[in-house]
């Protein structure tokens, strides 16, 4: 599978994303601040261009008796979500934590009676040398300790936190600090064991980008990609995304002996379940284009050939996307949402060169607003159905999920603020943004008979 190949319009879409940059930078660019709490702030201000799952553990009801209001509650009818309740930035928080303007990239996870939480926070949603990342942890989800602070004069992103029995690891990736380019420059591996927090060391290739890690069945599997800075180039190489397995969360090796890369072309951020028969439903973030168009590629393979993912193309963008098992059989997708009439990326422009589609589906996309939602996907045809949306608007959409019970799961995602006029994305990524947790409320699941 190839990338579309761009020529001239590639860097007349790189001054236009630059303008646009520039010109969201001037009206809305966000102070920083350095206090560990504060309000959800606002943003405004718009400028024109002149242009158009995994299994419940033994863990589970550990963190329901320790946290029994989140697992109490009516059955309900409908997936629902209870009112967010902010955790970056917040007075909560540690004093070592010093908060910028922006919070998003983020992960957690349940260890040794512990909830873990990693989150960035840098002046914008944008590349900075000013990015920290945070991990914290707390029993109660209200006094929270610090762990371990990143700061390394470069950007930072895409945690990923991993119990592995006594040890927990934090991995994490390294990238430059142009806020117009994202260019991976390493990860780092840490762990956190008998009390103490190693130094991070380097893990993986430096041009990989780990992006979900899940546990299933006591085996650790993780999808990551090489290629990445070329998400924006649109001259680059083709992507390519990695399944990897790990029995104790250091060493990683392909999940099938024969075969490391499972898509080749567009796709960048990938999440998968598996079915209970042993196959695979898998959704992959498709931004840079290939000949399955631009949007989002939703694939599946059968037990006995894990290795050939079958792919349909879908005209929209489920950004960071996560995807989760309900009862044994009912597969759910939490990403990013347009709010247009028809929600696509991928605009049918066949009138365009395939240089200026991509330009063109980048400024519309990035100039409409945006939700982070609950979608339900057919697992034999691959049909993905709105649900319902998280609280979320503007800049929003990293989102994670802990099992509580068999119908309640903790979700934690960022937004901008909540209240005031809806925002652009473009606005939204220039300004305040932060980070809450929610219950996910589910419907008893349907019967397998």
């Amino acid at each position: 599978m190839k990338r579309v190949r761009r020529g001239d319009g590639a860097r007349r879409g790189r001054a236009l994303a630059a303008a646009l940059w520039l010109c969201a930078c001037g009206q809305l660019g966000g102070e920083d601040t350095t206090a560990s709490s504060g309000g959800t702030g606002e943003s405004g201000g718009t400028c024109e261009t002149g242009e158009t799952g995994e299994t419940a553990g033994p863990e589970v009801s550990e963190m329901c008796q320790q946290l029994p209001t989140l697992c109490a509650g009516d059955d309900v009818t409908a997936p629902s979500f209870s009112d967010p309740v902010q955790i970056a930035p917040s007075a909560a928080l540690p004093p070592e934590v010093r908060s910028r303007n922006a919070h998003n990239n983020l992960d957690v996870a349940w260890h040794q009676g512990r909830l873990y939480f990693a989150f960035r926070t840098a002046p914008t949603h944008f590349a900075s040398a000013d990015a920290r990342m945070y991990v914290v942890s707390s029993a109660d989800l209200e006094t929270w300790q610090f762990e371990i602070e990143v700061a390394l004069g470069t950007d930072v992103r895409e945690p990923q936190l991993l119990s592995s029995g006594d040890v927990l690891h934090f991995y994490f990736a390294v990238l430059g600090d142009n806020p117009l380019s994202f260019d991976p420059m390493g990860n780092r591996h840490a762990t956190f064991t008998g009390g103490v927090w190693s130094e991070p060391v380097d893990l993986f290739d430096s041009d990989f980008i780990p992006w979900r890690i899940k546990t299933v069945d006591g085996a650790h599997y993780l999808l990551g990609y090489t290629g990445g800075a070329g998400v924006y180039d649109p001259d680059a190489p083709p992507i390519e995304v990695h399944w990897l397995r790990s029995e104790d969360g250091a060493s990683w090796g392909p999940v099938l002996a024969d075969q490391e890369v499972v898509l080749t072309g567009g796709s960048s951020e990938t999440d998968f379940v598996f079915t209970p028969e042993g196959g695979v439903v898998a959704v992959s973030r498709n931004e840079a284009g290939d000949e399955f168009g631009f949007g989002t590629k939703l694939c599946k393979a059968g037990p006995d050939d894990l290795g050939s993912w079958a792919c349909v193309a879908d005209p929209r963008r489920y950004d960071s996307p996560l995807l989760f098992v309900h009862g044994a059989r009912e597969i759910y997708l939490i990403g990013r949402r347009n709010l247009t009439e028809t929600g696509a990326y991928d605009l049918m422009r066949e009138d365009l060169d395939p240089e200026d589609q991509y330009w063109e589906y980048q400024v519309d996309y990035w100039t409409h607003p945006k939700r982070c939602a609950l979608w339900r996907v057919d697992a034999e045809s691959l049909a993905v159905e709105h649900v319902t949306d998280l609280p979320s608007r503007g800049d929003t959409c990293f989102p994670e999920i802990l099992p509580l019970s068999d119908r309640r799961y903790l979700v934690f995602n960022y937004t901008s603020p909540l209240d005031g006029p809806d925002i652009t994305w473009q606005e939204g990524q220039m300004g305040k943004t932060s980070i809450y947790y929610s219950v996910l409320s589910m419907p008893a699941p349907v019967s397998e008979e």
